[in-house]
């Protein structure tokens, strides 16, 4: 190679590697979420692909994945160290609008720090953008359903806990997560092979910073999809009073599940806006990650009893 071209190459193969890592090809297996193809997907969406713009926001000065036109869901697997390892697990919903993802700062960021306090992150690419007429996202709450389901009906083969099973999600991810805390009695599509007859039911929910739960035109109601019940898993909500998406969406469904007397925590910054994943800044807001790790250790679920 000429000597020459060396000091240019270098620095671009290491970006294509770290790009390559962000999206999976050299991190954990994707597993396809659907044997056949996903339900209602009829792959006209053009090429899956990172959508950001070199003038594109970034949180903590550092750019962000926007992967878009996914239209094959996976799930990812990234597990901790077996001396840390606890048995619990987190499918985590990166957030984006329903339009894009979030995929680095609310994907494989959270699945490392997941690792780093003994729970295996079950990062999940589920479908965006929104198709039209899907206007309650059932088709992310589809791949929500299967995900959460596939890692239980593996969760031996796996080693993880299946009473130990969460979801977390940022923004359009923190409604998918409520969606999917209100919606797992029945499969929003047709069971397909034996991991849709086992409980999709999430053990515990971190919505963070969730956009779209409670209606601005309706008095602040909460989306109709989200019928919240005793039965709603124990929840932990972020969020900031300056947050552009609104701080009622955590407020409001904070009260619903006070009022269905479901566990919940909630914990509101004076500032902060959105987006800004578990990157560290100077606004209090960004240690939320050790009051959900406290949250998580006063549930039990980051003993290292297995079951």
């Amino acid at each position: 190679m000429n000597n020459i071209l060396v000091p240019f190459l270098v620095p671009l193969l290491a970006a294509l590697v770290l790009d390559s890592s962000a999206f999976g090809a050299a991190g954990p297996e994707q597993i396809p979420l659907w044997p056949k193809g996903a339900p209602c997907e009829k792959g006209e969406i053009g090429e899956e692909g990172n959508m950001t713009k070199p003038n594109g926001n970034k949180p903590a000065g550092k750019s962000v994945i926007r992967l878009g036109n996914v239209s094959k869901p996976t799930i990812a697997l990234y597990r901790p160290p077996k001396s840390k390892d606890t048995g619990a697990a987190i499918v985590v919903c990166p957030g984006g609008g329903y339009s894009i993802l979030a995929f680095d700062l609310e994907g494989t960021e959270v699945c490392k720090w997941l690792n780093s306090v003994g729970v295996t992150g079950v990062l999940l690419k589920y479908r965006v953008p929104k198709r039209p007429g899907d206007d309650k996202h059932i088709l992310p709450l589809q791949d929500a359903q299967r995900a959460l389901g596939l890692v239980r009906f593996h969760a031996k083969e796996w080693g993880i806990n299946p009473a130990r099973i969460g979801v977390l999600g940022f923004s359009a991810g923190g409604h998918l997560t409520a969606n999917l805390s209100n919606n797992f009695d029945k499969r929003v599509y047709d069971p397909v092979d034996e991991a849709d007859a086992v409980s999709c039911r999430p053990d515990f929910a971190l919505p963070i910073y969730p956009a779209y739960l409670a209606l601005k035109d309706k008095n602040n109601e909460l989306a109709p999809e989200l019928k919240v019940t005793a039965n709603t898993p124990p929840t932990f909500l972020v969020q900031t009073e300056d947050d552009g998406i609104r701080v009622e969406n955590s407020l409001f469904y904070y009260l619903a599940l006070k009022n269905a007397k479901v566990p919940a925590e909630m914990h509101l910054y004076p500032a902060g806006g959105h987006g800004y994943g578990l990157r560290p800044s100077d606004k209090l807001v960004t240690s939320w990650p050790k009051r959900a790790e406290e949250w998580m250790r006063s549930l039990g679920l980051l003993d290292r009893k297995k079951p």
